[in-house]
Formats: structure tokens, sequence, C-alpha cells
């Protein structure tokens, strides 16, 4: 199974998840990636779109191989092999630094003058375009769930499979479309992959304004 590109693999996933569509879900998409995906998705189950704001910890020797993952708190979830990858902890000091940086970065761009939107008590579906170790996911599992959803969804379109098994006890749903055994990048399951910038994540998340008065 590959995907045209990042819509036809959020038109899959809302297919799988209608069910969910008289709940007016609140859609969180990790950045930048996800956010065409989420939109997408928010917009065919009648939901609300917003972001989880996560990054990538990068390893020292290959910045493609996540050794770890943090949330705008700072709250930082390293995989497994992140001391055999080289990473040292004056290594994971500086990078934590950057990735918070960065993060601050994109709030104030993407949503500026917003507080994120509230999460309590409602039907929350965090979207990713894909999982290669899963640590990303993880960290946005774990800030949604400290803010109290009533229903939390992991969604995907495709996965490592044992990138699928640290995260399923972090929601109480995971909808993945496809967990091949040869998986090797997320980006091999697309036909177009492009990179998401700065300016199209900023127009998905404008909000509508009042319709123009006519002339």
């Amino acid at each position: 199974m590959r995907f045209e590109d990042r819509q036809d693999a959020a038109r899959q996933l809302a297919d799988a998840l209608w069910r969910y569509r008289d709940r007016h879900p609140l859609v969180l998409a990790i950045p930048r990636g996800a956010v065409p995906m989420g939109a997408e998705l928010a917009r065919r189950l009648n939901g609300e779109l917003d972001l989880v704001m996560v990054r990538k910890l990068r390893s020292p020797h290959n910045p493609e191989l996540a050794i770890g993952a943090i949330d705008e708190t700072g709250r930082t979830y390293m995989v497994p092999h992140a001391t055999s990858a080289g990473m040292t902890p004056a290594y994971l000091e500086g990078e934590r630094r950057l990735q918070l940086d960065e993060m601050q970065r994109r709030r104030a761009l993407y949503t500026p003058q917003r507080a994120p939107l509230p999460i309590a008590g409602r039907t929350v579906i965090v979207v990713d375009d894909g999982l290669a170790t899963g640590a990303t996911m993880i960290a946005s599992l774990h800030a949604v769930r400290g803010c109290h959803p009533a229903w939390l969804v992991c969604a995907v379109p495709v996965a490592a499979p044992q990138s699928l098994i640290p995260v399923r006890p972090l929601a109480d749903e995971v909808v993945c479309l496809h967990a091949p055994i040869d998986f090797a990048a997320v980006s091999q399951w697309y036909r177009s992959f492009p990179q998401v910038e700065d300016a199209e994540v900023v127009a998905l998340l404008r909000p509508a304004g009042p319709p123009e008065a006519p002339a």
C-alpha cells in the first residue's frame, strides 16, 4: 500500500475514523508534515484543527534518526537505543535547548496571540504522516494525556511495526492503515512527499474571516 500524497492518506484515515464525525473531535497535528493531513481530517470529521508541539531529538551522527523527542514543557522521551547511538549528557542538553527554541519560534509564528484549543473532556485525534521510531508520537500522546481528554486516538497512515508497540498503551485507540514489515522510512510509502513549509502551516491554521460584503 502506497499513498499518492498526504491528502490521499488523510482521506483514507478519515474513512477509518468516520465514527468520530458526530463528536466534533479536536485534531492535533504534529508540525510540520502532518498539518495538511490534520486540516483534511478536521474538515471531513467536522472537527477542529490545532497543533501538538513536539520535536525530534536527533542522533549526533545521523540527524534523520530520532534518539528521542521533547514537548513544549521540556518533558523528554528517549528511545532505548539513545546511548548506543552516541548520545552524551552534554549533547542531549544542547539538543534539548535547540529544539525548545525551535518550538517557541514555531508556536509564535503558527498561532500568534492565540492559546492552544482546550483539550479536557474532548475526543482528541493526534495525527502524524507516519511513525519510524515513534518517538515524536510518544511525546505527543504523553503531552495530550496530561490535559485530560475524554478519548485519545493516535492516527497514522503508515508505521514501522515495532514503533506501534510503545505507542499502543498511551492511546485509547490506535488507527494505523499500514504497518509493513519492510518499512525503512515514512517517505517510501508516499508517491509524493514534499517538504511542508512554515507558510503552508500558517495558512492552514489561519482562522476563517467573516464573509466579504457584496460589492
